[in-house]
């Protein structure tokens, strides 16, 4: 199974994430950043999530607003996607900061709500999809320790093999990240010291993380070098 993590950006690069969709296979994608809404007007400045799956060719989503705002004549979301090829036997989404509203502006951003999305698959995996507590800094505070212990919480409510994916907002070596020290942390493992592009921060910051439960075998990962987004994109491939 190939696993594709990614920060989307709002989908902004149009043209080099239909390439990228449109040139690789995965069998799973997490997506945050990620948009969507009920009309196509939106495509025309940005690749939705619908685009993507039709690109993709995944047949099932769960998709996890974390805030709404009027744009385009409809109500547009942005959050973060769960794609799969395996049908999604189980699902459920977790608030577990802020609260998911609909925003005035993007000034609001920061009243925006933290989700947690879980989705089972056919074969046994748990995929799970974060996007971390947002800091100017990637060191985090103790509200980012207190909103990761949320997240431990849930996922250690979850069985068997577990693959989780995101921007995770924070890098390995702080505190935060502690209250996942139950799964690989594999940007760790596999020592990748950045997974920013550059296109909006500079420097080197390895703040999106893919990890796995001890019952999941790994036989790849990396970052590839694809400039999608003003994040990289990550890789897993499992048995």
């Amino acid at each position: 199974m190939k696993i594709l993590q990614l920060n989307a950006w709002t989908g902004r690069m149009k043209g080099a994430l239909k390439k990228f969709f449109e040139e690789n296979e995965f069998d799973v994608i997490c997506l945050q950043e990620a948009v969507w809404c009920d009309n196509t007007l939106l495509e025309n400045f940005a690749v939705t999530v619908d685009q993507i799956k039709e690109l993709s060719g995944l047949e099932y989503d769960i998709r996890g607003a974390n805030f709404e705002i009027e744009a385009f004549g409809t109500k547009v979301m942005q959050g973060n996607v769960i794609l799969s090829r395996e049908e999604i036997v189980d699902s459920r989404i977790e608030v577990v900061h802020g609260e998911v509203m609909e925003l005035r502006s993007l000034e609001d951003m920061e009243r925006e709500g933290y989700t947690l999305e879980f989705a089972k698959l056919k074969n046994g995996v748990t995929i799970v999809c974060h996007h971390g507590y947002w800091l100017p800094t990637p060191v985090g505070d103790e509200v980012t320790v207190e909103v990761m212990r949320k997240v431990a919480g849930l996922i250690k409510e979850v069985g068997g093999p577990l693959v989780m994916c995101g921007d995770l907002n924070i890098i390995h070596d702080f505190p935060a990240m502690r209250e996942l020290d139950f799964l690989r942390d594999l940007t760790d493992e596999y020592k990748i010291d950045n997974t920013l592009t550059g296109l909006k921060f500079g420097g080197k910051v390895a703040c999106d993380h893919i990890l796995v439960s001890d019952d999941v075998k790994v036989k790849n990962f990396g970052v590839l070098p694809d400039l999608i987004s003003d994040h990289k994109p990550l890789v897993i491939e499992t048995d």
